[in-house]
């Protein structure tokens, strides 16, 4: 086997890798969402453990990258690959911390009652574009698309205005009910949380144009 041949086999294994991570992310982002909805504590559970998978998968794919590019010494156009992948793999696990979070603060935020109800609302609306983005982003990356990544990372601003709805509107209603103070905090610290995910979601995208057009880009700044 000639050694390009060798190189393209093994990048190709580490793109399906992670697809792998990101599609397993984007999954529990969905349970997340899903316990939020319901209350689900089970749902809350699963995304808990499968996120042991991701940080599994992390750590594969950059110790097999950090091997290839030690064996192989890609340079140019194949070097700033290697070096996108490490880039997708830290932000993929950051957004996987989050849909725990999300998760984990699901069983809680259930108990906001009627006067936080549009406050979920717009975090369920910010879970559901986080799930888009990370699609969109990760499909740009495998179909080396420098314009889609572009386009997934304008999704970010979707995000930005239902926290910044969110926030308004809380804080109005911590005002008039100082009985719901609890309950505010932690929907704002998750849609902080959600705020997050999203920043995570462009650096992906501006690391898929780095490693197509060899520039750094500053998306929705």
């Amino acid at each position: 086997m000639s050694t390009r041949k060798f190189f393209s086999e093994e990048l190709s294994r580490l793109r399906h890798d992670i697809l792998a991570m990101a599609t397993r992310v984007e999954e529990n982002l969905g349970k997340a969402l899903s316990a939020l909805r319901t209350g689900n504590a089970d749902l809350a559970k699963e995304v808990r453990a499968d996120d042991a998978e991701v940080d599994a998968l992390q750590h594969k794919i950059e110790d097999d990258a950090a091997i290839i590019i030690a064996t192989q010494q890609p340079v140019a156009r194949d070097l700033r690959e290697m070096v996108t992948i490490f880039r997708l793999t830290s932000n993929i696990e950051r957004i996987g911390d989050h849909a725990v979070h999300l998760a984990r603060a699901a069983k809680k935020l259930a108990k906001g009652g009627d006067a936080l109800c549009r406050a979920q609302e717009n975090l369920e609306r910010m879970a559901e574009i986080g799930q888009k983005m990370i699609r969109a982003a990760i499909s740009a990356f495998m179909n080396q698309d420098a314009q889609a990544a572009r386009e997934a990372a304008a999704m970010d601003n979707e995000i930005d205005e239902e926290h910044k709805k969110l926030t308004e509107d809380v804080l109005k209603q911590m005002k008039k009910n100082s009985d719901i103070v609890k309950s505010a905090l932690q929907i704002l610290h998750t849609s902080n949380q959600l705020e997050r995910l999203g920043d995570h979601i462009t650096n992906i995208c501006e690391a898929v144009i780095y490693m197509i057009e060899g520039k750094h880009e500053e998306l929705n700044e």
